[in-house]
């Protein structure tokens, strides 16, 4: 009843259009049915994130002169959407958190280390989140004391989306109590096994299993002062601007649930008919739901990509981009939840896809 309306060909260049497809498939034929078989036992499909890598995919936000494809935010933003149509969990274990924490502060050496790092299939892990400090990054308790030419980090970051798998963890921690989050949080790069950085096993969620999500802690680590990221006391300021950065590939990534949500409700709904009659998508009730999903998607996917368009001209709006990410993430959990409406009781079963889609 209605075209999957992510071809806006005439807004993309041949390069866009390439690209696109060859994700497309490799989510469709690969990525979807793979991560669909190992999402009850919450593995990641770590072969599948070596074929990713083998196309490119985890350098899509890495310079030219560091060897990375260097893409703009809205070519970007098209790639995370169609690898999230196939599984948002496994487009997160691919991309990790990308290059921003390098981009905003990272100095030359450390942005050729990491470098180095994501060309041999290492990502980067964020970690700012604690048990006592979610949205209010303000109130965490992790410290740095500095000790000579080293810091000297204690405390405990949750649910850090690849925490245990990423080569660097960016890690943000108070050097000021007096300052807090004004003038008294710092960021470092934590290389992935150094002494003192314990992570635990991967949490047992309710969705987005096939990429895990890990506590950590940090036991007396010394590091050396060249892997703080920024000065001193910047830190807090500088996890806003890296936040800042990645939200519209969040909000792709979300478009992409939708999306494939969507889709999914459309085949039941042409091919369920109850007593040999008419399929149910003829009923006028599934037919509105459908539209209704549809424009939203659609509302979805062009605020994403005028949020990237604007930051590729270098008009960086910040409210915006929150906007973005806010109204897809909604999106796509009300395009979800009608999903599941649409496929009546099959959409509570674990053998139609949509009910794995509105828990991630």
């Amino acid at each position: 009843m209605f075209p999957n309306m992510t071809d806006f060909d005439f807004m993309l260049t041949e390069d866009q259009i390439g690209l696109r497809d060859m994700v497309r498939k490799f989510a469709q034929e690969k990525v979807k049915p793979t991560c669909r078989a190992l999402e009850r036992e919450g593995e990641v499909p770590e072969d599948l994130v070596k074929e990713a890598n083998s196309m490119g995919l985890n350098l899509v936000s890495l310079p030219e002169a560091y060897g990375g494809l260097g893409l703009d935010k809205f070519t970007y933003a098209l790639i995370r959407e169609q690898l999230a149509q196939g599984d948002a969990a496994f487009t997160s274990r691919v991309f990790g958190f990308g290059w921003s924490p390098l981009k905003i502060a990272g100095n030359d050496k450390q942005k050729e280390w990491v470098a180095d790092l994501m060309l041999n299939g290492g990502i980067l892990a964020f970690a700012l989140t604690e048990s006592q400090a979610g949205s209010n990054a303000g109130a965490m308790v992790t410290t740095a004391r500095k000790e000579g030419d080293e810091y000297i980090i204690n405390g405990t970051k949750n649910f850090i989306t690849s925490g245990g798998d990423a080569a660097v963890v960016c890690v943000f921690a108070v050097t000021d109590k007096e300052k807090g989050s004004k003038g008294g949080v710092t960021g470092f790069l934590v290389p992935k096994d150094w002494p003192g950085f314990i992570v635990s096993g991967h949490e047992d969620k309710m969705g987005f299993r096939c990429a895990h999500t890990s506590t950590l802690f940090f036991d007396d680590m010394r590091i050396p002062s060249k892997y703080r990221l920024g000065e001193e006391g910047e830190g807090f300021q500088l996890a806003m601007k890296i936040l800042d950065d990645s939200r519209p590939a969040c909000g792709a990534s979300a478009v992409g649930i939708a999306q494939s949500a969507m889709d999914e409700a459309i085949t039941y709904a042409q091919t369920r008919a109850p007593g040999g009659k008419k399929p149910i998508i003829m009923n006028q009730g599934i037919g509105f739901m459908l539209a209704d999903m549809e424009i939203q998607i659609q509302a979805a996917r062009q605020l994403v990509w005028g949020v990237c368009k604007s930051a590729d001209a270098g008009i960086v709006n910040k409210k915006l981009a929150a906007c973005a990410k806010c109204f897809a993430g909604d999106v796509a959990m009300k395009v979800t939840t009608d999903a599941v409406q649409v496929l009546g009781g099959n959409g509570y079963s674990r053998e139609y896809p949509v009910e794995k889609l509105r828990n991630l």
